[in-house]
């Protein structure tokens, strides 16, 4: 990942090539390529829509509401 990115924080940078990594592994893609060995752009895609759905799934885990049907 560029070590510019929107947030023009290094640490969520260096949060989000972990996430990439990590992704990337669980799926069996390997990221580490050979100089002009090129990642296909099936393998981006999936390794990108992993890390939005892991990304969604902690977002709501976070704001989750309490249960109000106990009110």
């Amino acid at each position: 990942m560029s070590s510019k990115n929107r947030s023009g924080r290094p640490e969520t940078a260096d949060a989000l090539d972990q996430l990439k990594q990590e992704t990337a592994r669980e799926l069996g893609i390997n990221l580490n390529r050979a100089p002009g060995e090129k990642l296909s752009a099936q393998d981006a895609g999936r390794v990108g829509g992993q890390m939005v759905r892991k990304l969604i799934r902690e977002y709501e885990k976070a704001n989750r509401r309490p249960d109000r049907s106990e009110d």
